[in-house]
């Protein structure tokens, strides 16, 4: 597991292209066979993948990070899978995993396995972890299951559906808040007007972008941007602090994932446009 610190506000604005990648860009997920993972000092979120061939992959803690037995002792999981149909299995008990379905995996989960349907087309699971104080009962949210909402118009370049799994509303957890947001044909830009959350941290994932596609990521303080060039199947880690918003040479989706102190989704601080620089 790969351990990142981030920098304060200070800090940011003095780092270069490389260094600002090596902070917030997670680049070696959905590799196959593998479990590549990421644990931040923000919030303590770990980002991670599973992308099983012909094998089953199990979830484990690592001694030295998490100084527990099993990965979900103190920890609580949401997974989607942007991949073909596979599996996810908790303590013996089957959850079928189409595309687009998530789980929300609950503290004291002592096996989580992966496996796909079919070797020659494997489910590509993503995963968002944070602490938890409480153990909530595992629960499968099929797309169908997820709240839709649509955003956005085609004059603003940003039409949309978010598609909320884990929240609330449909279930209860201890931090985690995690949804898919698919943008229409011809629409760009994410998250624009911008925001940021003093009360809680995120994690965007994109995917769904062809291979010379990417995404200009802003991140920063709204009087002081920056930029990440973020390709398909890449994640990037928010502060708090930091605004977070996007535009594509193409169409696209991403994963959002935040843990934190509130877990409503409105609750956000809003940024004019105006105030850009």
């Amino acid at each position: 597991m790969e351990v990142r610190y981030s920098p304060d506000q200070n800090g940011f604005k003095k780092m270069d292209t490389t260094e600002l990648r090596n902070s917030f860009l997670i680049e070696s997920l959905f590799t196959p066979n593998e479990i590549p993972m990421v644990y931040s000092d923000v919030d303590r979120s770990i980002t991670g993948s599973a992308v099983p061939v012909g094998k089953t992959l199990q979830l484990v803690a690592t001694k030295k990070e998490m100084a527990a037995e099993h990965f979900c002792d103190r920890r609580e999981v949401g997974v989607i899978n942007i991949g073909k149909s596979g599996v996810v299995t908790i303590d013996g008990t089957d959850y079928k995993m189409d595309y687009r379905d998530a789980l929300y995996i609950g503290r004291g989960a002592k096996s989580v396995e992966f496996k796909s349907d079919n070797a020659e087309t494997p489910a590509h699971f993503y995963f968002v972890s944070y602490p938890a104080h409480t153990a909530y009962p595992t629960k499968h949210i099929t797309y169908d299951q997820a709240i839709h909402r649509h955003l956005g118009s085609t004059e603003t370049s940003n039409k949309r559906t978010i598609n909320q799994y884990i929240l609330p509303d449909i279930l209860l957890t201890c931090q985690l808040v995690m949804g898919l947001t698919e943008l229409e044909d011809g629409s760009v830009w994410n998250t624009m007007p911008c925001h940021t959350h003093q009360r809680r941290s995120e994690v965007y994932m994109y995917f769904n972008l062809n291979p010379d596609a990417f995404v200009v990521h802003l991140m920063g303080e709204a009087n002081e941007t920056r930029h990440i060039i973020i390709r398909d199947r890449q994640a990037v880690l928010s502060t708090r602090w930091s605004l977070h918003s996007g535009c594509g040479t193409q169409s696209y989706s991403f994963i959002w994932a935040m843990g934190g102190e509130n877990q409503v989704f409105d609750d956000m601080d809003a940024i004019a446009m105006t105030r850009l620089k």
